[in-house]
């Protein structure tokens, strides 16, 4: 006689977890830093420097010629060669270990915390990029030449404070990049 009421469980109401969930990712967002550490460094002129454009006449021992074909051929100097190869060549050329007379010239220069130094000062390395090059090959073609200037700071800054270039305080990054400057002219 006593009927037993089935209980019902009530309904769980949703209406506004979409607009919490919306709430939250605007949130986090906000919040959050992105960095964006990827790319070419390169200093770009300001557009004052721009229009004055000034010929700066460089020996050609101290010019490192780098000509980007459409086709995505390499020329150094007018020869071919694999961008495989083209992180050694930088580094041959920069460094200038032996005063080879065909590569650039290398002058002494007093640097702070290493003192009197051989400094390559006076190369450039001069690319010449065709309009229809692809940015794949162009892209390569930078990241091999940064990878010879790196390779040569690395070595730098372990010989003389036992680190790599990368665990170098401020100062001594300066000190390693006025031994090894970057200088890349682009057309």
């Amino acid at each position: 006689m006593f009927a037993r009421r089935r209980r019902e469980m009530p309904g769980l109401n949703t209406t506004s977890t979409a607009d919490i969930s919306f709430m939250l990712l605007i949130f986090f967002l906000v919040t959050s830093s992105m960095d964006s550490d990827w790319g070419l460094p390169r200093q770009l002129p300001t557009p004052e420097d721009h229009t004055q454009e000034q010929e700066v006449v460089v020996k050609k021992r101290n010019a490192l010629c780098l000509t980007l074909g459409a086709n995505g051929a390499l020329l150094c100097n007018g020869e071919p060669l694999e961008v495989a190869d083209l992180t050694k060549r930088v580094e041959d050329f920069v460094a200038n270990v032996h005063n080879d007379p065909n590569l650039p010239e290398m002058s002494k220069r007093e640097v702070h915390l290493m003192g009197l130094c051989q400094v390559s000062d006076r190369h450039v390395i001069m690319i010449d990029v065709d309009s229809l090059a692809s940015y794949d090959a162009y892209f390569q073609m930078q990241h091999a030449i940064v990878l010879g200037y790196n390779n040569l700071r690395n070595q730098l800054a372990q010989s003389r404070f036992g680190r790599p270039f990368a665990k170098c305080n401020a100062e001594q990054r300066d000190a390693i990049n006025m031994v090894y400057p970057q200088r890349i002219s682009e057309k």
